[in-house]
């Protein structure tokens, strides 16, 4: 999915100004004259920045941050803010932004800031797909193969495993394959590497 940088701001001649100059450095940005634009526009599936200027009529940009927040967004916010804004800045970075930078802003440290939050948007993309992947193996596992799973990662040896289960060796060495298989690993450290990206680990 191509990322975007979202610029959210009421003043045209910004917008224009902010999406050329983003445009001229490769990044693709969509612009919206309101939060509420915005608003009508987002779904989870977004990907990429916001660009958000912190004083708009109507709802606010603050505003805006709060409700995308109380929605469960979690795509980088950087706030484009006038000198008497920064206190209030500062403040929505204890809440999450990403950054914000104030206004008149230097061209090229903008952009910069506006690329590293696409990059940080990508990596924690990548890293949710991965562990929905993770989380789809883990649900084929059966409840004794969760129960060996835990207990490999566990470090126990096989013969350990055999007896806290209370199966035969040869039992925990199918569940074992099985494991791995599932999983698609062929060591116990690939397989806590893999794991060590998921949400959580069942164990029963």
């Amino acid at each position: 999915m191509t990322q975007y940088a979202y610029i959210v701001d009421d003043d045209e001649a910004i917008r224009d100004s902010l999406s050329w100059l983003l445009q001229s450095r490769g990044v693709d940005n969509l612009t919206f004259s309101s939060a509420e634009a915005f608003l009508e526009a987002w779904t989870p599936a977004l990907t990429g920045c916001i660009l958000l200027d912190i004083r708009m009529d109507k709802m606010s940009g603050t505003e805006l941050f709060e409700r995308l927040l109380e929605m469960g967004c979690n795509i980088p916010v950087i706030f484009l803010t006038g000198h008497g804004d920064v206190p209030m800045a500062v403040s929505t970075l204890k809440n999450g932004a990403f950054d914000f930078v104030e206004k008149p802003c230097n061209d090229n440290e903008l952009v910069d800031r506006v690329v590293e939050a696409l990059k940080t948007d990508k990596a924690r993309s990548e890293a949710a797909a991965s562990a929905d992947s993770i989380n789809s193996r883990i649900s084929l596992l059966t409840t004794r193969e969760r129960q060996v799973m835990a207990l490999i990662l566990a470090g126990k040896l096989n013969k350990v495993i055999a007896s806290d289960l209370q199966i035969s060796m040869r039992t925990v060495e199918v569940h074992r394959s099985s494991v791995f298989d599932k999983m698609g690993v062929r060591t116990a450290v690939e397989l806590a590497q893999k794991l060590a990206t998921a949400s959580g680990i069942p164990t029963s």
